[in-house]
This record gives C-alpha cells, sequence and structure tokens, in this order.
C-alpha cells in the first residue's frame, strides 16, 4: 500500500519545516484581508507559522509575515495570534 504524503510547509519564524497541520495559517485574501485560517483552505496566499512564541516573536520582529504575505499585518492580527498559542 502506498503511504499518503504529508504536505509539509516552512515557519515563517524558524524557516524549519514541519507537517501542515501543526502550524498555524495566516492567510491574505483576494480582498486584501489578513485573516488567520483555522480551516487551511481558505483562497489567498498563505504563510505559515508554527504553534510556538518563540517562531511568532521572529516572525513579527523581522517583518516576515508583511513580505511573504507582500502587504502589512495588523497588531490585531499578531494579538489573535498570541490567544492562539495561549
Amino acid at each position: 500500500m502506498k503511504q499518503k504524503k504529508i504536505p509539509l510547509r516552512v515557519c515563517a519564524g524558524c524557516q524549519e519545516q514541519k507537517s501542515k497541520k501543526e502550524m498555524i495559517r495566516i492567510v491574505r485574501t483576494p480582498e486584501g484581508a489578513v485573516e488567520i485560517d483555522k480551516t487551511g483552505k481558505k483562497s489567498g496566499r498563505g504563510v505559515y507559522v508554527c504553534q510556538n512564541e518563540a517562531c511568532l516573536e521572529k516572525a513579527y520582529k523581522e517583518h516576515r509575515l508583511e513580505r511573504s504575505l507582500k502587504t502589512k499585518v495588523s497588531d490585531e492580527i499578531y494579538a489573535a495570534l498570541k490567544q492562539e498559542l495561549l
């Protein structure tokens, strides 16, 4: 029997590859809004962050989410992500 391939994604913070299920997806919708994608299926440009605070901090300090999404990421999104990690 063939093994099912696990989709891997790179964390915006630590740059490590992990499975999609272990990470949080942030998406820029076609309308330009930035949201946290809990389903992982929203259309738009996505970026992934590990579910730990160190990675989120690093991504925040180095503006990696902004760079990946090619748009400004509001402080509310970062605050919501922090809540998500607690």
